[in-house]
């Protein structure tokens, strides 16, 4: 028997027909889903023909994580203390610089900082575990020792790197690795009860690029997100402490991630909620004509902006204040919310 996917059409209009369902307890609601399967779309069904599991995954509030909710969108900040990555590298590597910038996105509107160590930028080498908490858990501890209030992140494949930035103040993990780069990194997380960010990719940095291939790259990219979902919840993470992200750019062409975005919907059915970082990404500079990622700025407003019209919760990004701004006016033309 074929395996059934449904995505919600996600819908944010006053006019909200009855029958209507809440998409993830936010801001968008659905009336109908595409059914989707290795053969193609089935087509439109009502929200209120699903299966009652699945209906209960889609409509669902996510339980706060880390200090803060889901009821409206949420601006992770990138805080890369790398001299390599892609668009900053080298800009905040100096402890000063790294916590003027914290400040700088918490006053700009950041609801969660995500700081780094190790570039996973196409064709990035790895960066020695001691090198990489050398770069992370110091700035880190230096925030909560002035007092920092916002949730903090750390960006890492590596159970060390992740140990000693929990010890110093982080309250996540975000793993590009889904917990299959380090195997330890699960119990570490399990045990100390925090929440993980699961990403998907295809490859390692290094390779991650080279021709990457899919049958069908949403329903590839779903199969293998809910492979890594059952691995986390077998050591002990419960789904209510996980957040998805399906990878945008870790092994994907601009074509694969274009199909991602414009299904990004679907991903609502784990029941988990969704981050998307798709901030100065290539294929922004490719499509938008901004060679310089410095200048991608409003490619990556737009496919955010598209990314929260579909209810996903977490956008991480580097230009904070812009976003944050963008953000205000998408809520205020769609919801009237004006503050």
């Amino acid at each position: 028997m074929e395996k059934l996917y449904y995505r919600p059409i996600a819908q944010t209009d006053a006019a909200r027909p009855a029958g209507a369902l809440p998409l993830a307890g936010g801001w968008c609601w659905f009336a109908q889903a595409e059914v989707l399967g290795r053969t193609g779309s089935h087509g439109l069904i009502a929200a209120a023909d699903l299966p009652p599991a699945v209906a209960a995954r889609l409509t669902a509030p996510r339980p706060a994580l880390a200090g803060f909710d889901f009821s409206a969108p949420r601006i992770m900040g990138i805080l890369n203390v790398t001299p390599d990555s892609f668009s900053d590298g080298g800009r905040f590597t100096a402890p000063q610089s790294a916590l003027a910038q914290a400040r700088a996105m918490a006053g700009a509107g950041a609801d969660i900082l995500d700081v780094g160590g190790e570039s996973t930028r196409p064709g990035a080498a790895p960066v020695p575990v001691a090198e990489e908490i050398a770069r992370t858990a110091p700035v880190i501890a230096a925030l909560r020792a002035e007092g920092f209030a916002l949730p903090v992140s750390i960006d890492t494949r590596k159970v060390a790197v992740a140990q000693a930035a929990l010890d110093a103040g982080a309250d996540l993990v975000n793993d590009v690795a889904a917990l299959a780069y380090d195997a330890p990194l699960a119990g570490l997380v399990a045990h100390r009860g925090v929440p993980v960010c699961l990403m998907h990719h295809q490859g390692t940095p290094e390779t991650m690029q080279d021709a990457p291939r899919y049958d069908n790259v949403l329903l590839d990219v779903y199969d293998w997100l809910e492979e890594r979902l059952a691995i986390a919840e077998a050591e002990g993470i419960p789904r209510d402490r996980v957040i998805l992200d399906p990878g945008i750019g870790f092994g994907k062409t601009a074509a694969h991630n274009l199909a991602l975005i414009r299904g990004l919907s679907l991903f609502h059915g784990f029941g988990c909620p969704i981050l998307l970082g798709v901030s100065r990404k290539r294929f922004i500079g490719s499509i938008g004509g901004a060679e310089a990622p410095a200048a991608r700025m409003p490619g990556t407003l737009a496919v955010t902006l598209a990314g929260v019209a579909q209810g996903v919760q977490v956008h991480r990004v580097h230009d904070v204040a812009e976003l944050a701004q963008g953000l205000r006016l998408w809520q205020a033309v769609t919801q009237g919310n004006m503050t």
